[in-house]
This record gives C-alpha cells, structure tokens and sequence, in this order.
C-alpha cells in the first residue's frame, strides 16, 4: 500500500535530516543526489524544514561557476543544547554541546571519597549549571550521564550497589530538579565508551565486538550485530567478577575481590608494577589513572616513539572533534607467536628494557584470561581493550594479548587498543544525548538503511 502524502512528506523530512546530520551542510542539489528525490520535492521539503526552524541557510558552495552559487543548507545548530556527564567515584566531568555536537563549553571537579553525599551532589549539580552558562545553554534540552554500576533496563534508573557511592544515585534526581524541562538518560559507562569507539573509534568498521573497560575498574561492553546487549538485568559485561586463576579466592555476589577485577584493576596493575621494579613516583599527568601512566612509560620504553611525532599525544582528553584517521591496525589473534619474538632476544638487541618488558608481558598474561572467556562464549570476532589503560597500551599491548588469545582460544579475534581513551565515555554521552534530541525534534522512528536509496543507503549505514 503506498503511503499517503503526509507520510511520504515526514519520510522525506527525516531522511533528508539525518543526512544534513551525517555529513554537515548540503545543497538542494546533493540533497536530490543523495535522497533520490525529485528537484521539485527537495526544493518543497528545504521550504518546510526551512519554516518549521529545523535548517537554515549556512554558506554557499563558493563554486566558480556561471550564475549564483549554490546554498548550503544545515541543521540550526542552536536549536537545542545538550549536556553529557561521566560520573566516576573520584568526580565528574561535562561537556555541554550544540545540536550537531559541537563542543561549547566543558568542565570537570573532583569529589573525594570522604565528601558526604549532599555535597558531592550540590558540587556535580553546580559544575553542570556553570558549563550550561558558559554555553549559553538555557535551557538544556538533553541530559545523558554516563556513570559505572548497573542500569535496571526496566526503569532506567541506576540500580543499588554496594560498590557505588550514593551521591551517583541522588545525581540523576537532582539534575533533573534542577533542568525540570530537560530529558536526562543514564547509561552504563563501558557502554557508551563502547558506542564512541563504534562510532568514532577503533570499531567503526564492527557491527559485532566487545570492549574491555581497562580504568580504574574492570568492564565490558557487547556489541552483537549493530546492537548494545544489556542482558535480562542489565549485567552483561559485569566482568570483574568472573572468576579466574591467580587471585586468593573468588568473588562473591556482593564483591569482585577475587575475580578479574582482582587481576586487571587499576591497582592490581599498579601494584603488578611494581613488582617489576616500575614506579610513578612523579606524576607526568594528571588525566590518567596510575596505572595508565605506568603503562604507557613501559610501552614508551620498549617502543621508543619516533623523533618526529610526541610520544602518546594525550588525546583521550575531553574531545573538541575526533579525528578522522584511519582505523589503527588489528593484530589478529591467528598470528603465531614466535619463541625468537621473546624478550631476551629483543632485549639483547637493545631494544627494550628488561623490566619494562616483563611487565607487559605478565599484563598481558592477566588481560588473556578475560579475553579469552568472552572469545569462548561470544565469539564476537573484535577485543577492543579500552579505558585509559587500554589506549595507553596501545598496538604494543594489544598485540601481546592477540598472541597470547591464539593460544588460548580457537576463533579467530582482532584484538585492537582504544582510539579514544578515557574521553570515550563523554563521547559516547554526548551521541547519546544529541541521536535522543535530534530523534525528538525530528521525529522518530527512521527507517532502516536497507529501505532508503541508492547513495543514501551507503552514508546512512551506522551500526546502532
């Protein structure tokens, strides 16, 4: 049955929406290249979108040709603001944006574990009113806070944890009497990381993946045919309490002590360090955990980075934009592991300092144990090792776990570093946020990529 006038009108509207979404300003005539569309109906939906305040008139093409140059046509940027938090034990940060995602403001504050949980919460509420007025933000449109712990998938609220403080549960409420006029969401930390690096990151090519949150804590996010599993309790990738061999016991229904987080935690990594004689006695930087930090001086010494290019540039800091380079490379786990590869061999060549070395080795000993649990049951083709730790390990890490998952494991898995870091929660917050506004003032219900045209279809496939 074919669809009405008015349909086909809301149809055409929204796909010519997400598309001014998906590549930035567009011309009438890459807008009917693009859709499909017939010159008149693009030229009737620009006149709608136009009068409904939805899209205006952002530059010209500034082609050399004869006649006017073409308009272009975007999104009106300040139609709605947007606000993303990353609720961690130790603070928060926010960064509030516009429409099309556009970083105006961004902010961050500590809250020590002793603060009582009015303050915490008074102290949270108010870093987001001064990064709303730094904006020009008022009001928020859209609230997405991403925070560790579990999301009930029935209310979507924040579930009790004995592992979480109570200044993380009271946030929501609070920030929501404060924005009274504001849709705020709340979603799990390693999972919206897990949506950045699908989106933006090293996943932008994997429909099916699963990260492995390597910060302070322990996590996962799964990723199984374009689609986030959050499982019948909201729990899937709770797994710092899988047990595992080499910890002192096992973890219980109301701890991890004694499960993967006992082994791949920030302080299991910090204190792994240690034992190889690596310290941090003097902080390089302030916006990594430890453990990260350790990391990376370990990666830095086995692999000295080329004169040419700083070593770690710290782009796991609140993102502006992210850059569009290429996927790093994947070091697949069918990769054999050469005996002659071993440290001794590399470290009598001069290249790597002994305890630096035998270091990421035996982290790498411990992050396999995990891997390979998820290999076994997901089969999901693609570790991503995420977090702080994960990006500070990069391709040297990340290819002593792939070696060490071919041995441990039959099916063939990349295993590839985090391209955002600790920044992938608010990057992740703030497409969260901005895909919830653009759904409601646009209207939802899209259609699916298969059913839209020719060149549209291509643009158009983003895995959800």
């Amino acid at each position: 049955m074919p669809a009405s006038p008015s349909t086909a009108r809301v149809i055409n509207d929204r796909l010519a929406l997400r598309l001014l979404q998906r590549e930035g300003p567009l011309t009438a005539g890459q807008l009917k290249q693009l859709t499909g569309l017939s010159r008149p109906t693009v030229a009737d939906l620009v006149e709608r979108l136009t009068a409904s305040g939805l899209i205006e008139v952002a530059g010209e093409t500034g082609e050399q040709r004869r006649g006017p140059n073409a308009r272009l046509y975007g999104i009106v940027a300040d139609r709605a603001h947007l606000a993303a938090l990353d609720v961690r034990t130790e603070g928060v940060s926010v960064l509030v944006s516009d429409l099309v995602g556009r970083v105006l403001a961004e902010a961050s504050v500590p809250i020590g574990g002793d603060t009582g949980t009015g303050t915490a919460v008074e102290r949270a509420v108010a870093l987001v009113e001064q990064a709303a007025e730094e904006a020009g933000a008022d009001p928020l449109h859209t609230l997405c806070i991403g925070a560790p712990g579990l999301i009930d998938p029935a209310s979507g609220h924040l579930r009790d944890s004995s592992g979480l403080p109570e200044w993380h549960r009271r946030l929501v409420d609070a920030l929501q009497e404060r924005f009274p006029d504001a849709r705020a969401h709340i979603e799990n930390e390693t999972n919206l990381a897990a949506l950045a690096e699908q989106r933006e990151g090293c996943a932008r090519d994997r429909d099916t993946f699963v990260l492995l949150w390597l910060g302070h804590g322990i996590g996962a996010a799964v990723v199984l045919d374009g689609a986030l599993r959050r499982g019948a309790s909201g729990g899937t990738g709770e797994i710092g309490f899988l047990p595992v061999p080499g910890t002192d016991g096992l973890p219980s229904a109301t701890g991890c002590e004694g499960g993967f987080h006992s082994l791949a935690g920030s302080a299991a990594i910090t204190a792994l360090a240690g034992e190889h004689g690596l310290t941090s006695p003097t902080r390089q930087r302030t916006d990594e955990p430890v453990a990260a930090e350790l990391v990376r001086r370990a990666v830095e010494a086995v692999r000295p980075a080329p004169a040419d290019r700083p070593p770690h540039a710290p782009a796991d800091r609140l993102p502006h934009a992210v850059p569009a380079d290429p996927l790093p490379d994947a070091f697949e786990a069918s990769d054999t592991f050469d005996a002659s590869d071993g440290p001794a061999g590399r470290v009598a060549a001069g290249r790597l300092p002994d305890a630096a070395d035998r270091f990421l080795d035996a982290l790498a000993d411990r992050l396999v144990l995990g891997a390979a649990s998820v290999v076994a049951v997901l089969d999901p083709g693609c570790v991503v090792l995420g977090g702080e730790v994960g990006r500070a390990g990069g391709d040297e890490l990340a290819l002593r776990v792939a070696r060490r998952l071919r041995r441990m494991a039959p099916l063939p898995t990349q295993v590839r570093p985090s391209a955002l870091g600790g920044g992938a929660v608010l990057r992740g917050a703030l497409l969260t946020a901005r895909e919830s506004a653009q759904d409601e003032l646009f209207g939802s219900g899209e259609r699916e990529a298969g059913d839209l045209p020719g060149a549209a279809q291509r643009r158009m496939r983003v895995a959800r």
